[in-house]
């Protein structure tokens, strides 16, 4: 997806003339960007003012940032344009970086490394699809005006680091609705799904905070979700968080569980969701091994704030004021 912390890349030339192939590099910029040249605003739409609102929503959060949208060119694909934006930091003033990215026909969709929503509001179906769908085992508030969504596999790695952060923003936003949404990659995890159906089930037997524990259970005893020793795991894991786990084998056979685990998977993929773990913050996806934690919080509080929430910031959030 398009960077959320804005990577370093080499500044990329644009055309020299509309729709040439030679690409002539800018002069370096200066306070802070090169001038914009209309002759390199050749597509219909989108329009700057939305390319703005765009990248708004995905890097309003940090206030060191800025930008300027150099180009929205037309291509040989109709209806796909391509957008030029120069960024840099305020604290380093002539410097940039550049961003290159394609819009499609219908105005909805970005493509540079992966394929995102696109417009002013780009989050918003997915926030009311997490609002109607994401009904997962959940921790803190009881509202969903600040919904916070983990798509989880109970035996990736990479899902078990980051069940820290988890926990973490639970705390620092008590605000939040912080839900897990079984998301079991199972071409690779053999044993993922077995995990999320007696997730399922001792969610049913027990509630929410008993699948806290399950959950917890499962992931630091991931290495023993092997063919000789995954039930003796998962039994084990049942049994820490207080239910039975012979009630949990047979209910994790049941098709009602079984179509509850799939409409889990479903849910995420609606929502493009092709790596674990992946986190929505009132819609928007962020892939939460990739961003530091610092940089986490401040989207979240930014995201919260475009979404017209105050956010009652706790003592480790003083310095988002």
């Amino acid at each position: 997806m398009l960077s959320l912390v804005m990577a370093a890349q080499t500044p990329a030339p644009i055309p020299s003339a509309p729709g040439a192939g030679v690409l002539v590099a800018p002069k370096p910029p200066a306070d802070p960007f090169p001038p914009v040249n209309p002759k390199f605003f050749t597509a219909t739409t989108p329009s700057v003012e939305t390319v703005n609102a765009f990248l708004k929503q995905l890097w309003g959060f940090d206030p060191n940032r800025q930008w300027q949208v150099e180009a929205i060119l037309s291509t040989k694909a109709p209806g796909v344009a391509k957008i030029v934006v120069f960024v840099g930091e305020k604290s380093q003033s002539g410097k940039s970086q550049t961003t290159v990215f394609f819009t499609t026909p219908d105005g909805k969709h970005a493509i540079a490394d992966n394929v995102i929503d696109f417009g002013a509001k780009p989050f918003e179906d997915n926030r009311r699809l997490l609002e109607a769908g994401a009904d997962g085992p959940a921790r803190g508030a009881a509202g969903k005006e600040l919904l916070i969504v983990e798509f989880s596999d109970m035996q990736c790695p990479h899902c078990k680091d980051a069940q820290s952060t988890m926990d973490q923003l639970v705390t620092d936003f008590p605000q939040a609705r912080v839900v897990f949404e079984n998301y079991p990659l199972v071409d690779i995890h053999p044993y993922a799904f077995q995990a999320a159906a007696e997730g399922v089930c001792v969610r049913k037997e027990k509630g929410d905070d008993a699948f806290a524990k399950y959950a917890q259970a499962v992931f630091d005893a991931q290495d023993g979700l092997t063919a000789a020793n995954a039930n003796a795991t998962l039994d084990l894991a049942v049994t820490k968080a207080g239910a039975d786990p012979a009630a949990a084998i047979a209910c994790a056979k049941t098709q009602a569980t079984t179509d509850a685990v799939h409409a889990s998977m479903q849910l995420g993929k609606d929502l493009g969701v092709d790596a674990t773990p992946m986190l929505f913050v009132n819609g928007q996806p962020i892939p939460i091994t990739n961003v530091p934690y610092e940089v986490l919080k401040r989207i979240v509080v930014y995201r919260a704030g475009l979404d017209g929430i105050q956010v009652k910031l706790q003592p480790s959030l003083k310095t988002l004021k």
